[in-house]
């Protein structure tokens, strides 16, 4: 079968900030916050060439004095994207995200990097940022995606290819086993942040349709997304459950070696809630990947990452049966819609593509939520 061409736009930029200046603002910042006499030097790695979809992403080095020594430090910054960048989402907390990583370091053995220094303020970079050690692994890549074939994971056995799922699972299931995760992580509760309801799992979809709202004043409405919302709204599972839920969480977020997870990352959509919202979005990630293989007539790895594997794994690990991810799969699939909308606005913005008559044209993964809706009957 003839493979079409992978899409152009898969690959964006994410930001206008001058890299060139970087090194000169970090290393006064960093004087500020070592040791007196560190007089710190910053080699910077990368630059906006590198950011992910949300926060900008900087390799950096840092060589500096302390107690008479000179110390070398390999390092990522992550930094909340400038708004005139028309970032992803409406409010940027990387407090919030320094937090739960932190609080994660400190009680589990899921291989979250240690953070190291926030700075809250914005006045150094001209948003706030964070500093973490930098782990060397390799990641599942997006651009293009993994199951496009010609990669180390997409090449792999199939016995390694399980092996990675299996220990992909397994982190969710050890970060949902934090205990009294309500009271731990209050922070991310998203009535901190004004959005009601009775439950975590109402006020998590009250801040996804806020977010909505927030991509519609950039590109305008989609049909299909406020269809969704309204299922939702009208469908909501019944529970209380309260888990520490990483969010993003996907095996693109992951670092491994030898198929083992040694980085945990990408914490900008971490909330406390039902764990069924971690399961699901791992597997729907994948979906993504795979609809838009089938989509371009591509094999793709059916094989991977499949549910009922998953949920399996899952179940035998943590002893707790998991409900129907149905819902959850919609609702995630809201959420992979409203980032489409706001990369393909940020597309836009920066000229690398013409605003389309259909929004929904930027969802690349329209087809596998036009499925689930007829599926569920909305």
């Amino acid at each position: 079968m003839t493979q079409a061409p992978p899409p152009a736009d898969l690959k964006m930029q994410r930001s206008s900030r001058d890299a060139t200046t970087l090194p000169d603002r970090l290393a006064g910042w960093l004087a500020t916050v070592l040791p007196d006499g560190a007089d710190p030097v910053v080699t910077m790695h990368s630059g906006v060439d590198a950011n992910g979809m949300s926060s900008e992403t900087l390799i950096l080095d840092v060589d500096w004095t302390e107690n008479g020594a000179r110390q070398h430090g390999e390092f990522v910054a992550r930094v909340a994207p400038a708004a005139e960048d028309l970032p992803v989402f409406a409010h940027y907390e990387l407090q919030d995200q320094y937090d739960a990583m932190k609080i994660v370091a400190e009680q589990t053995s899921v291989p979250v990097p240690t953070v190291r220094w926030m700075e809250p303020t914005g006045e150094v970079l001209g948003t706030p940022f964070f500093l973490m050690d930098r782990i060397d692994g390799v990641v599942p890549q997006d651009v293009l995606p993994y199951n496009f074939g010609d990669n180390w994971l997409h090449d792999a056995s199939r016995e390694d290819q399980r092996r990675l799922q299996d220990n992909s699972v397994k982190v969710l299931a050890d970060l949902h086993a934090i205990a009294d995760a309500a009271a731990t992580f209050d922070f991310l509760d998203p009535a901190r942040h004004g959005h009601a309801g009775e439950t975590l799992l109402e006020r998590n979809l009250a801040r996804t349709t806020e977010w909505y709202q927030y991509a519609v004043d950039g590109i305008g409405r989609s049909p299909l997304v406020e269809r969704a919302l309204a299922w939702l709204e009208a469908n909501m599972p019944t529970t209380d459950e309260t888990v520490l839920c990483w969010g993003d969480s996907r095996i693109g977020n992951m670092m491994y070696r030898d198929f083992e997870p040694v980085a945990v990352l990408d914490w900008e959509m971490a909330a406390i809630g039902p764990r069924e919202l971690d399961v699901s979005w791992m597997a729907f990630a994948h979906s993504v990947f795979e609809s838009i293989t089938g989509v371009m007539g591509m094999p793709g790895m059916p094989h991977f990452m499949h549910e009922d594997d998953m949920k399996a794994e899952y179940e035998r690990i943590t002893g707790v049966t998991l409900g129907d991810l149905e819902w959850y799969h919609v609702y995630n699939g809201v959420q992979w819609c409203i980032v489409f909308m706001r990369t393909g606005a940020r597309q836009i913005h920066f000229g690398e593509i013409e605003r389309p008559d259909d929004i929904e044209s930027l969802f690349h993964c329209k087809p596998l939520i036009e499925g689930l809706l007829q599926k569920v009957g909305a």
